[in-house]
C-alpha cells in the first residue's frame, strides 16, 4: 500500500470520525456529565467497535449484515437504550461545580466499554463506510496481514486521539462554569441531544 493512499483513508475516517453524529454526542454528555470518569473504557469500546466493522469489511464478510440482521438490530436498540440511560442519568443527576471537589457519578469501566461498544455495532454504517473506501486505498487482491494491520493500527490512533479530545474539549468547557445552574441546564440539553438522537438511530 502506497503511504499516499494510506494518508488518504486516514484523512477520509478521521473526518468521519470527527463529524458529529451519535458517537460523539454520546461521548460529549458523557464528559460533561461525569467528567474524565471512565474515559478510557469508553474510548477502547468505540476503538474495538470500529475494528470489528473493519475486519468485517476486509474480510467481504458485507453479507453478514443481512444474514444476521435480527442480532445487529439488536445491538441497535442495545446502543440506543444506552444513550437513552445517559440521558436519564445526565437529566436527574445533581449539578457538581468541577471545583468543589466532588467526585463526578460513578460507572463501571466494564458498563463505560460495553456502552459504546454496543453503540458502534449496531450501526451497520460503519461497515459501509470501510466498504466504500477500502477500494481507494487497496484492490481487494492486494490485501495482506500486513495492510490490515497498518490500516488497524491507524484506526486505533485515529478514533482514539479524536474521541479523547472532544472529552478533554467537554471536561474543559465543563470546568468554565461557575453555577449549578449552568451545568444543570446544560446536563438537560445534552439530554435531550442524546435522547433525540437515540430516537433518530432507532427509526432508522
Amino acid at each position: 500500500m502506497s503511504l499516499t493512499a494510506f494518508l488518504v483513508f486516514v484523512s477520509v475516517y478521521a473526518i468521519a470520525v470527527a463529524t458529529p453524529g451519535p458517537g460523539v454526542a454520546a461521548v460529549v454528555a458523557r464528559t460533561l456529565g461525569r467528567g474524565m470518569n471512565g474515559a478510557l473504557p469508553f474510548v477502547m469500546g468505540f476503538v474495538v467497535g470500529d475494528l470489528v466493522w473493519f475486519i468485517a469489511a476486509a474480510a467481504g464478510l458485507s453479507v453478514l449484515a443481512k444474514t444476521y440482521a435480527p442480532l445487529f438490530v439488536a445491538l441497535k436498540y442495545a446502543g440506543c437504550a444506552y444513550l437513552v440511560w445517559i440521558a436519564i442519568q445526565l437529566w436527574r443527576s445533581e449539578p457538581v461545580l468541577p471545583e468543589a471537589g466532588a467526585t463526578p457519578p460513578a460507572e463501571s469501566a466494564l458498563a463505560a466499554f460495553f456502552g459504546s461498544l454496543f453503540l458502534t455495532l449496531g450501526n451497520p454504517k460503519v461497515m459501509v463506510f470501510f466498504l466504500s473506501i477500502m477500494p481507494l486505498v487497496v484492490k481487494p487482491e492486494d490485501i495482506s496481514l500486513l495492510v490490515g494491520v497498518e490500516l488497524s493500527v491507524a484506526i486505533c490512533v485515529v478514533i482514539s486521539a479524536i474521541m479523547l479530545g472532544y472529552m478533554l474539549l467537554a471536561n474543559r468547557a465543563r470546568q468554565m462554569f461557575r453555577s449549578k445552574q449552568a451545568i444543570s441546564a446544560i446536563q438537560k440539553a445534552n439530554a435531550s441531544v442524546l435522547a433525540g438522537a437515540a430516537a433518530v438511530i432507532a427509526t432508522r
